[in-house]
């Protein structure tokens, strides 16, 4: 047994112990804003890059995906039993609470236009995913349909987000140089649009006040 245990690489205990973590956490991130789960899936992808095994970087790629769509998945059905219940639910009131009325509106809009391809780009924009959610469980879409625009959503998800951390990763020696890019590049990513928002906010009140 001790010779076996002298024979486990850090690298392997890494993977043991980062692969289940990456999933739980995406998993909750999905159901609660308060894990940043793009910046999980860049962190990891840094760190699987500098891993031997080449084909580390997958692993956090279909973990990643796998774990965002069992997360999306949850809370479409968990905001479904909301909508069907006459007092609602506290999944359903907190999908309307993140979600901006502007914003759901246009989502209905895009839902109305494009269908579920929309879907796949609301994964993909910052701040995008539960307002198009909202739009499809208002909207009635059934479970099996959200699923079907929701694999490639999250496959795109993480690919995305799997790139920049190999990307901040190939940048440098130490992995810890590719995870600070990583979190910042992803950082910058979710926080773009509402900077955008907050600039076109003042551009408007001062030519309100020019009038």
């Amino acid at each position: 047994m001790l010779e076996a245990a002298s024979t486990v690489t850090p690298e392997t205990t890494q993977q043991a112990v980062g692969y289940p973590t990456l999933f739980v956490l995406v998993i909750l991130g999905a159901l609660v804003p308060v894990v940043p789960t793009g910046a999980l899936v860049s962190t990891a992808a840094v760190v699987a890059f500098h891993q031997t095994a080449w084909f580390s970087p997958l692993l956090v790629f279909g973990v990643g995906a796998l774990a965002a769509f069992l997360g999306d998945v949850a809370l479409y059905w968990l905001g479904q039993r909301g909508v069907r219940s006459k007092n609602g639910s506290r999944w359903l009131a907190a999908l309307r609470g993140r979600a901006a009325p502007d914003h759901l509106e246009q989502a209905r809009r895009k839902l109305n236009d494009h269908g579920v391809v929309v879907l796949v780009l609301s994964r993909l924009v910052p701040a995008g995913r539960i307002p198009v959610m909202l739009a499809c469980l208002l909207g009635g879409m059934p479970l099996r349909t959200f699923v079907r625009g929701d694999i490639p959503a999250c496959l795109a998800w993480a690919g995305a987000y799997g790139l920049i951390g190999i990307l901040g990763g190939s940048l440098f020696d130490e992995p810890w140089k590719g995870v600070v890019v990583a979190v910042a590049l992803t950082l910058l990513i979710s926080g773009a649009p509402a900077g955008w928002r907050r600039v076109r906010g003042r551009r408007g009140r001062v030519a309100a006040g020019e009038r």
